[in-house]
């Protein structure tokens, strides 16, 4: 006989909408702590969850928050990811301005990202979501709906910040990478333009998902020269300033420094999140895998502002960074194109090989 947790269960395909929504309050702590529990019958439960998203707000957001924790099962998740229908209705609810539960939607498709078949979101066209976006490119709509919602400017209901943990996961490959880095037909934009201008965000999951994909996109050595250029990707300020802090600099120091660095006053803040330093810091340091790139932070310099970020930062993963950092721009060029090539080549395989930057979400 099935027990009672497997006949609520039963429940979440019920005719009756207030015994689905009892079923689906009751099984929510369920969703993270017995995901085995919605895989019977061929996971007809996690096919039932999947249609709810499309029911009354509370049972809806119920269903996502779910799903969202049924994503930490392999077999669960690639049932999500293959399912073209399913990411459609994602994506359909996410660029509708009136969806109360975007932010939700958001955050499963977050955790989809982390599935490499939902690479196929890339190249993915659908219905334009006038006027949410101009473009037929699913992940131009994302883009604009990141871009646009921030701070709920456009869904009162949603601010969209996970979307960067989608784009930090897609960064992650050539293909990827290739779409942050080239001018969209629609607008005439580089992808990678509309991001970095968030590095100084309040929220920290935006700023998180920002400094990763910025991070992933340096991985492509021939863009550097577009990304630092200040008359094009114009990158090293808006990576810099989270870095720097409210210490003064001699006139020396700050003489060659980019103007958006110099006379920040006692009130400027260093990002509050050591990790997002670090990895501002793991981007500098790929940026000098190229003589150019070495040039220029010396031309502007870099040091002082590492040499701060140092001494103030209580912690040692900055720390070591710092130092790895400071070891390039400070060193003579001699026989440092080989060392810096080594350094890129080992930041790659950390980045094939480390299981996501960003863990699965679960909700409770």
């Amino acid at each position: 006989m099935p027990t009672e947790l497997e006949e609520l269960v039963e429940f979440l395909h019920h005719g009756n909408t207030q015994i689905r929504q009892i079923a689906c309050e009751n099984l929510v702590g369920y969703s993270a702590a017995q995901p085995k529990l919605f895989k019977s019958n061929q996971l007809l439960p996690v096919k039932d969850l999947k249609l709810l998203i499309w029911d009354y707000t509370p049972i809806a957001k119920n269903a996502l928050t779910m799903l969202i924790n049924l994503t930490s099962d392999e077999e669960v998740l690639t049932n999500l990811v293959e399912d073209d229908k399913f990411i459609e209705c994602l994506l359909i609810k996410l660029t509708n301005p009136k969806e109360p539960n975007a932010d939700d939607m958001a955050m499963l498709m977050a955790n989809l990202a982390k599935h490499d078949k939902f690479q196929k979101i890339l190249t993915l066209k659908r219905k334009v979501p006038d006027p949410v976006s101009k473009s037929p490119n699913a992940l131009d709509q994302l883009m604009d709906c990141f871009v646009k919602g921030a701070d709920g400017t456009l869904n009162k209901n949603a601010n969209f910040d996970y979307l960067s943990y989608v784009f930090a996961d897609l960064s992650r490959s050539e293909e990827g990478r290739r779409y942050f880095l080239s001018k969209q037909e629609y607008d005439s934009v580089i992808p990678i333009t509309k991001l970095i201008v968030f590095t100084e965000h309040q929220s920290d999951i935006r700023r998180k998902g920002v400094a990763s994909t910025i991070k992933n996109v340096t991985f492509d050595v021939p863009s550097h020269p577009m990304l630092i250029s200040e008359d094009e990707t114009n990158l090293l300020p808006y990576i810099l300033l989270p870095v720097t802090g409210p210490e003064e600099f001699s006139i020396e120091d700050s003489a060659d420094m980019l103007a958006d660095l110099q006379f920040l006053g006692p009130d400027k803040k260093r990002d509050s999140d050591n990790t997002i330093i670090v990895t501002h810091l793991e981007t500098l340091l790929l940026l000098t895998s190229t003589r150019e790139g070495r040039d220029k932070m010396r031309e502007i310099s870099v040091y002082p502002i590492i040499r701060e970020c140092h001494l103030n930062v209580d912690d040692e993963e900055v720390k070591e960074a710092c130092d790895r950092l400071v070891q390039v721009i400070m060193r003579d060029e001699e026989g440092e194109e080989s060392e810096a090539a080594k350094e890129l080549d080992t930041q790659a395989n950390l980045m094939q090989n480390q299981d996501d930057d960003h863990k699965v979400e679960e909700l409770f």
